[in-house]
């Protein structure tokens, strides 16, 4: 599912599950009555609450126009779930969608526009960290990464289905091995993680799918168990429920995301031209 589609999802969530009063600490906020409107601490440069959610734990607050005056608003991320904030008069700030008169839901595209690229950039960084093997050349001008299971069917079709792009040059396929399908699927990881060159094992593997793949490996060493569970987490995290998980920036350079097999007329958007 893109980003976008992903975030207007959640925002409009919020305005159901999340609509709640966020308040400041008593010597931070102002006295009631108070005619404070911003409720910004001598010499800050945000509002008190603002930094009071990112203390919080709350990234990427940025402030955009609500078309009201007085009213302040922000955007932000709490984890991977997009928020609106607005600022009330006394200090503190609610939490939620804002709704017009015609009880549609206000401000998604806004948040959305400012979220998606720090989302996307949080999301990416996430996946280069993460436990990959490389198919492809190492300079090619795009990444496309892939949650995959060595017993994937739907996962060795896609291999087969970009290697026109893979093998030109244009496109370099990061893997990010996972055991979900079958028993064997966490020792065929583990003996594609664990071989002298990962590629090659990844390559011997999708080139004798039909003939079951790899040999998987005799044990999982501790190493290599903690690897997978951390991409399996990272996979959940990311909202893919099954493989293969599609991750790739798409041409404006935002962060997209595609479950299963994706058609044919997809295979442009996520690998670029042929």
């Amino acid at each position: 599912m893109p980003v976008r589609k992903t975030l207007a999802l959640a925002i409009s969530s919020l305005s159901l599950l999340c609509m709640s009063t966020v308040g400041v600490a008593a010597d931070a906020a102002p006295a009631s009555g108070s005619p404070t409107s911003s409720a910004t601490a001598p010499g800050a440069t945000k509002p008190v609450i603002v930094q009071a959610l990112e203390h919080e734990g709350v990234t990427s607050l940025q402030p955009f126009d609500t078309g009201v005056k007085g009213l302040q608003a922000f955007a932000g991320l709490a984890g991977q779930q997009p928020m609106a904030v607005y600022l009330l008069a006394d200090g503190t700030a609610i939490v939620g969608t804002r709704i017009g008169a015609d009880g549609k839901p206000l401000d998604i595209e806004r948040v959305t526009q400012l979220i998606e690229k720090p989302l996307g950039d949080t999301i990416w960084s996430k996946l280069a960290a993460a436990h990959w093997v490389q198919d492809g050349k190492k300079d090619a001008p795009r990444i496309v990464y892939t949650f995959s299971d060595a017993n994937c069917p739907y996962c060795n079709r896609f291999w087969e289905t970009a290697r026109p792009w893979i093998d030109s040059g244009k496109v370099q396929m990061r893997h990010v091995l996972v055991g979900v399908i079958k028993p064997d699927s966490v020792t065929k990881a583990a003996a594609i993680l664990g071989a002298p060159n990962p590629s090659a094992a990844l390559l011997q593997n999708e080139r004798k799918f039909a003939q079951g793949g790899i040999k998987p490996a005799r044990s999982v060493t501790e190493t290599i168990a903690k690897k997978l569970q951390s991409n399996q987490m990272l996979m959940a995290e990311l909202g893919f429920r099954g493989t293969p998980g599609i991750v790739y920036r798409n041409d404006k350079g935002i962060v997209e995301r595609a479950n299963g097999m994706p058609p044919s007329n997809a295979l442009p958007t996520i690998l670029g031209e042929k």
